[in-house]
């Protein structure tokens, strides 16, 4: 079972668009932040080793959030291959989904900026037994 990491966000007036609800990039901006701090979670000498970029991010936009709701991101990886990762989120407001993400990530070596294999110590810090 994957490490599920949750991410409260309060919206504030500078994510909402002309539309009067978050911007769809603001949803990414939250997807990102989410998987920022999921990674943090990892000890320092581990994660230090590695940086991340997006490959491709696919986001369903289910339902508007507005002007000071409580969100919370919920986040989880679901698979390590080679240098890739896929992670998962879903944006909620309570127990209502307003968007789910999936993203594929790159693992880059934090000197080199070249692909970096995925070692089996990052793969226990996500997938704890």
């Amino acid at each position: 079972m994957p490490y599920t990491f949750y991410l409260p966000i309060k919206v504030v007036p500078e994510d909402i668009d002309e539309l009067n609800h978050v911007n769809n990039i603001v949803y990414l901006r939250y997807v990102q932040d989410a998987a920022s701090g999921h990674w943090r979670t990892v000890p320092q000498e581990i994660a230090s080793q590695i940086i991340w970029v997006a490959r491709r991010h696919e986001i369903d936009y289910l339902k508007p959030a507005f002007v000071g709701d409580d969100l919370v991101v919920k986040t989880w990886v679901d698979s390590f291959v080679g240098v890739k990762s896929i992670r998962h989120c879903e944006i909620m407001r309570g127990d209502e989904v307003l968007a789910r993400s999936l993203t594929h990530w790159i693992a880059l070596d934090a000197q080199t900026f070249r692909p970096k294999r995925i070692t089996e110590e990052i793969v226990k810090q996500f997938f704890p037994e």
